[in-house]
Order: structure tokens, then C-alpha cells, then sequence
């Protein structure tokens, strides 16, 4: 038995929902142990009698299932509530500049219009120019330049008054 049929039989094990497996052949000995739904991890132990001159040592191999986490979500203060949040439309790399080179598109204080570029987000290798859809003022920026970011993540507070 090679390591890609081992590898398939853990995905198998896995998926179908067994507990534990154990598979005894001449010289091999497999137990898979799937542990509880709560950490969704399935543990792999190969061992080989001691009988052999070049036994090799029991391997122990966690394999993580995907498990998604909701994204966490900070909620805004009472004292935010009059300011309007624009929020990213799609996910990727937001940059405040157009180049390395050149200033930010908007600073804490700006007055914007709607239209205004306020950054760019970077999705896929496209730079995409995220406008401004009301006039304000620059309150709060959320996020720092070159990093990652949610859709519906927030990025600006404006004040619309």
C-alpha cells in the first residue's frame, strides 16, 4: 500500500463518517480514528511489526477538515450611529494610492462628493475604484493601506452633514 492510496483511504474514512477504521495486511497495520464533530480532525497511525530490520517509526499525521468561522464583526459604538459606513463591495487588498508614489485618495477630515475615488481594491490581479455613493466628511478610516479586506467589511465613516 502506497502513501496515495493511504492518503485516499484517510479522505474516505473522513468523509463517510466512521468513527474508526482499522486495516490489517501482512506487514501493515492502519487505524484512522476520526475524533468528535467538534474538532473535525482524523488521525492517522501506520505501524509495522518490529520484526522488520528497517522498521520505520509509528507516523502520526493530523489531517484538518475545513471548517468555516463566521467572520467577526465589531459592532459600532452609539456614538458612530449619525455617521454613514461604507463598506467594501467585493474582496481583496485595498490600497489608500493609486501608486506607491502618490498620496492617499482620502484622509481623515477630506470633504468627498459622491463619485470620489476613496481607494482601490485589488481583486483578482483588477484594480477596482471603489467611489464614494454619498458627500461627507472623512471621519474615521477603518482599514490600514495594503491590507485585506471582507465584503461588507467596514472601511470609511463619513458624516453626511
Amino acid at each position: 500500500m502506497d502513501l496515495k492510496e493511504i492518503q485516499n483511504l484517510i479522505k474516505f474514512v473522513a468523509k463517510s463518517g466512521a468513527s474508526e477504521v482499522k486495516l490489517e495486511m501482512d506487514d501493515i497495520k492502519i487505524t484512522i480514528k476520526t475524533a468528535s464533530d467538534e474538532s473535525k480532525e482524523t488521525t492517522f497511525v501506520q505501524q509495522i511489526p518490529v520484526g522488520n530490520a528497517i522498521a520505520p517509526q509509528p507516523v502520526a499525521t493530523p489531517v484538518q477538515t475545513a471548517s468555516s468561522t463566521p467572520p467577526v464583526t465589531e459592532s459600532v459604538p452609539d456614538e458612530n450611529s449619525k455617521y454613514i459606513t461604507i463598506k467594501s463591495p467585493i474582496i481583496g487588498t485595498l490600497y489608500r494610492k493609486p501608486s506607491p508614489d502618490k498620496p492617499t485618495f482620502v484622509e481623515v477630515g477630506d470633504s468627498i462628493k459622491e463619485g470620489d475615488v476613496l481607494c482601490i481594491i485589488e481583486a483578482m490581479k483588477l484594480f477596482n475604484e471603489i467611489e464614494s455613493e454619498v458627500s461627507g466628511k472623512i471621519v474615521k478610516v477603518l482599514v490600514d493601506d495594503s491590507s485585506p479586506v471582507e465584503f461588507d467589511q467596514p472601511l470609511f465613516l463619513v458624516d453626511p452633514s
